[in-house]
């Protein structure tokens, strides 16, 4: 057959070997294009299905990014340090799940539902019992340290080992670049009013924990623990009320997971790699991990992300802390948190729109948002201005959102282009991306709580130092937008644009269509560009 012609020249100057793409070719490997258009069509309901899937993990992580630091503090009365502990070992361990999780999912064969699906169904019952634990508060003092850290470091590997599958998920829908946008948009939707619903409930069920009324009844005097840090519960009957609100929130949104795996059960189908050949054999697990490590565009997303994700967790940690011990607007976070997801969940159309209409690259100065209004929290910390820096607040972290599971296909699919013999790689990626994620979570977490242990912070007081009421505005406004600052200048030499996406969208649909095309795996080596 004739050479292939210029424009089926693949990203970085590869070329589809032995192709004849010409319009009077009349014989051609797999399904029309008609058919394959059909085929990858998702619809409305799958979509609204897949999104409704991963709303529970969302709303149980809300409800631990906001409100999980100050029960420990002030509700277990434990001490910052072993807060630090609890919030970095659980991530750090749900971290160190995430290669695990990858590892078991490419050994686990093809069944009836799909290669992801069990994972999905049987870890659901498993996060519901652990996260329950998690808030439950046990009786016994010498080991209660103990508890909150087994339960935190089982709960993150958990729902990792729910969240790789669900997340590579989004490859195994659809083979068309833009259903998988849009099903990333429901999913992103979803998710952003999870984390609505999340903090929402926690905030109303739990509110009356952390008033100032209740705070009027355990005053501190001259510096020194009021009976709350000295373990005399007879004393603070008001929490153990306290604390059976935290409990009976857990067994709530602790319910709501059944319906999110239902929704995926009967929702979603997952189907099989449509560019597999069937020379295909799956990437090595420690070889797959090396080359996405080795791999140009995704280490500058994932370094990106890396930074800003762990700006945003930052944020909404000590959101809570800085609202009730910093400044006057304790009386008013339940309302700051939920205008932040309100503004989040409602701008997600804007930003996939957005994205759609002027590159995904364009669409990251709207994290750059969050720099200004966080600022302006710090100092100017009355309600009207922090109301205001919480709309803008959930405009960026909308994008935060959306922008990296958006461009993770990307990268994959850019990746299948320079290796089109390999399989498995989706989960890999996946995987990979989530542990760096958790990982940076972890050491930002830990590190802010740390910061409040070296400059005083007292666990179960109304009224701190000003050492930490410094510290808190450093970690509420210096912090994320440095973080976020360092995140962009990574992002901009991130290589795929929308004109490379359009030609890794082309040389793969040529690689669905003419299987033949693509070279013997035994005469290439796997690329990491």
């Amino acid at each position: 057959m004739a050479g292939a012609r210029s424009r089926d020249t693949l990203p970085q100057g590869r070329k589809l070997p032995n192709a004849d793409l010409s319009q009077e070719q009349t014989t051609t490997v797999g399904p029309s294009a008609e058919e394959l258009r059909y085929e990858d069509k998702l619809s409305m309901c799958s979509k609204l299905c897949y999104g409704i899937g991963g709303a529970p993990n969302q709303i149980a992580n809300s409800a631990i990014s906001f409100f999980l630091q100050i029960y420990l503090l002030d509700i277990a009365l434990i001490t910052p340090f072993h807060v630090s502990l609890v919030l970095f070992l659980g991530k750090a361990w749900g971290a160190a799940a995430d290669p695990v999780a990858c590892y078991l999912i490419n050994k686990t064969k093809q069944t009836k539902i799909g290669q992801l699906m069990p994972w999905l169904l049987g870890c659901t019952p498993l996060i519901i019992v652990t996260y329950f634990l998690l808030w439950y508060f046990p009786f016994f003092i010498s080991a209660r340290v103990v508890w909150y850290l087994t339960f935190s470091c089982l709960f993150q590997a958990l729902t990792t080992l729910f969240q790789v599958p669900y997340a590579a998920l989004t490859m195994f829908l659809s083979a068309d670049q833009k259903e998988r946008d849009s099903a990333t948009a429901y999913r992103m939707a979803f998710e952003v009013l999870g984390i609505l619903v999340g903090a929402t409930l926690q905030g109303k069920m739990v509110s009356s924990a952390h008033t100032s009324e209740h705070c009027s009844q355990h005053p501190t005097v001259d510096g020194v623990h009021s009976p709350i840090l000295q373990g005399n519960s007879s004393s603070v009957p008001d929490l153990s009320n306290a604390r059976q609100l935290y409990m009976t929130a857990a067994g709530v949104i602790g319910g709501m997971y059944f319906a999110g795996i239902v929704a995926l059960y009967f929702g979603v189908k997952e189907k099989v790699d449509p560019y597999a050949l069937k020379s295909d054999q799956k990437v090595p697990f420690f070889k797959g991990h090396k080359l996405a490590l080795k791999y140009g565009p995704y280490v500058k997303l994932a370094a990106a992300f890396l930074l800003i994700s762990t700006a945003v967790q930052v944020e909404q940690s000590n959101l809570v802390l800085f609202c009730t011990h910093a400044t006057d607007l304790r009386n008013h976070f339940q309302i700051l948190v939920l205008l932040i997801l309100l503004s989040a969940s409602m701008s997600i159309p804007f930003w996939q729109w957005f994205l759609n209409h002027f590159g995904k690259k364009s669409t990251a100065c709207g994290i750059s948002l969050m720099i200004p209004s966080s600022v302006m929290l710090v100092i100017f910390p009355i309600p009207v201005v922090a109301y205001v820096v919480a709309f803008v607040s959930g405009l960026s972290i909308a994008a935060s959102l959306l922008l990296p599971w958006s461009m993770l296909p990307d990268v994959v699919d850019h990746f299948r282009v320079q290796n089109p013999h390999s399989t498995g790689h989706e989960t890999i990626f996946y995987s990979s991306y989530v542990f760096f994620i958790k990982l940076s979570a972890g050491i930002g977490l830990g590190v802010s709580a740390s910061s409040l242990e070296l400059t005083g912070f007292k666990s179960g007081m109304c009224k701190q130092s000003s050492s930490v009421v410094i510290m808190l505005k450093i970690l509420v406004g210096a912090v994320p937008s440095i973080l976020i600052l360092l995140g962009l200048f990574v992002l901009m030499f991130y290589p795929i644009n929308e004109k490379s996406r359009k030609e890794t969208k082309y040389a793969l649909q040529m690689l669905r269509n003419h299987p033949s095309t693509a070279s013997h795996p035994e005469n290439e080596e796997i690329t990491a560009l």
